[in-house]
């Protein structure tokens, strides 16, 4: 079985959603100041690693940040039309940032790293909810960045564990590559703060400036792309089924009915993580 990072080039820009063209700017930035000749080098590193420890598909980890407006609606909305309206407008929007893995056969997903604002929202105490009991490791900074320190914690307490039981219960070699972005929030000696059990892990770092040419979360199967799309489609779903069988108004839901907590279960109801 063979594994390999296919080297992607550019396209051309598409008309998208207003909400995007933001980042269509800097994804066609970031391929302008790409080194390609860096990232032919490191595919043909990448192919040698991996005929050397024999890694198959299902040993290959791969692990990118995103960010996530859980609470923002497209502009063009009849919901957002009215919020401008209103004065001291401040946009919906609730901005976290999620850490998502998963290998190269997409047969193990590593429970979510979520870094938020809030400790512990309000939302959460007024309806008891334990963000314990939230299948994602839920940390928090006052700019909800991933930092080093959660990376590693994520690391030892959610991917550690989960390819080790997956390997074990698929009768695999106990053995994995994760494959990381050259980013600020990644330690540059991850492997030294790996907990003694786990350190059959081994990670492989992108070179820098090669990330939109080689991260795989991006590149093929537009795992992220694909992630934010599913998101959108099951809010407004959401959103069509409060208004049509409830007395809530589509505004009274999304101000007073709709948290950060509903948003994740979207999530995991419709299996998009």
């Amino acid at each position: 079985m063979r594994i390999g990072i296919t080297l992607i080039t550019p396209a051309g820009p598409e008309e998208e959603e207003e909400e995007e063209e933001e980042e269509e700017e800097e994804e066609l930035f970031s391929y302008a100041s790409s080194n390609v000749k860096a990232t032919e080098e490191y595919v043909e590193r990448f192919a040698s690693l991996v005929a050397e420890k024999g890694y198959i598909h299902q040993q290959v980890f791969n692990c990118d940040k995103t960010g996530l407006f859980w609470k923002k609606m497209p502009r063009r909305t009849f919901i957002m039309a009215k919020e401008k309206k209103l004065l001291s407008h401040k946009p919906m929007k609730g901005r976290l940032n999620l850490a998502l893995c998963a290998n190269a056969s997409s047969d193990c997903k590593v429970k979510l790293l979520l870094v938020y604002h809030p400790d512990n929202p309000h939302a959460f105490k007024s309806q008891r909810i334990l963000k314990e009991k939230i299948q994602v490791l839920w940390s928090t900074n006052p700019k909800a960045w991933v930092t080093r320190h959660f990376f590693t914690e994520w690391v030892n307490l959610c991917f550690g564990p989960a390819v080790k039981k997956y390997l074990l219960e698929k009768n695999l070699p106990l053995k994995c590559l994760l494959i990381l972005e050259n980013a600020p929030g990644h330690p540059s000696r991850l492997e030294e703060h790996i907990l003694d059990e786990f350190r059959f892990v081994k990670v492989l770092c992108l070179p820098p400036n090669t990330t939109p040419l080689l991260q795989p979360m991006d590149q093929q199967q537009q795992v992220i792309s694909n992630f934010k799309k599913l998101y959108m489609r099951h809010l407004f779903n959401k959103c069509f089924d409060v208004t049509d069988n409830t007395n809530l108004t589509l505004r009274e839901f999304w101000k007073g009915h709709f948290i950060i907590f509903h948003g994740l279960k979207l999530l995991y109801k419709h299996g998009i993580v």
